[in-house]
């Protein structure tokens, strides 16, 4: 094993200071790309932006250091990609079916304090993940929320109950989640599985919402703002 093959190879140093310049040309480029395809690119990345900048990469990072390949293809092959990025976002903007084919469509994952579990299913998420974006937000409990969204960017939008409306919800909370074995009389209880909220009369009742028998206490605190 050579340290000097390792390290520096063939490496001469005109084409080391070609390297230089080929990375501040392409350096160049990458920042005009990004601003042309707009603010939105950088901070919020949808599915299609992402494989864009996953082939900015690709189309960025060769050029700068194989001396087999020329700028001008470089150049070429960004250009076609910001041509093409250009179509695309103008046909979103025009179809909407387009739109939904390429970046999704927002998921209601909350309405009216209880989970739409088909909704989570088709966001591929665990009632775990859900309920730590929820806890991320402020939410102590489902009876706060009116309305909880996964957008297609993958961001969670929540709606508040107003403090007057607050109800009775599942708390998210690990140690709030206990399974009870017994009920009291008058006491809200929550489904474990799907949120909803009822007067039991046995801690086997199944929830007529879901048809699961796990049952928590529910409960109904103000959120802390």
């Amino acid at each position: 094993m050579e340290w000097s093959t390792i390290f520096i190879h063939d490496t001469t140093w005109s084409f080391a200071a070609e390297i230089l310049l080929r990375c501040l040309v392409m350096y160049i480029m990458i920042i005009l790309f990004l601003r042309l395809t707009g603010k939105r690119g950088v901070r919020q990345l949808s599915i299609f932006e992402v494989a864009i900048i996953l082939s900015l990469g690709s189309i960025a990072g060769d050029p700068m250091f194989d001396e087999e390949l020329p700028l001008l293809q470089a150049f070429l092959v960004m250009a076609t990609i910001i041509v093409l990025y250009r179509i695309t976002t103008l046909l979103t903007m025009k179809y909407q079916p387009f739109e939904d084919l390429l970046e999704g469509k927002s998921l209601y994952i909350v309405e009216d304090g209880k989970m739409v579990l088909e909704h989570i299913k088709r966001g591929k998420m665990s009632h775990d993940e859900f309920f730590a974006e929820m806890r991320q937000q402020g939410v102590e409990h489902l009876g706060q929320v009116r309305v909880g969204l996964l957008e297609s960017d993958g961001k969670f939008s929540i709606l508040f109950y107003s403090p007057e409306q607050v109800g009775y919800g599942l708390p998210l909370y690990p140690k709030a989640q206990q399974s009870i074995q017994h009920i009291e009389a008058h006491q809200h209880y929550a489904c474990l599985h799907c949120g909803n909220v009822c007067l039991l009369t046995s801690a086997n009742q199944d929830c007529p919402r879901c048809q699961h028998c796990q049952w928590t206490i529910a409960i109904n605190t103000q959120r802390q703002t």
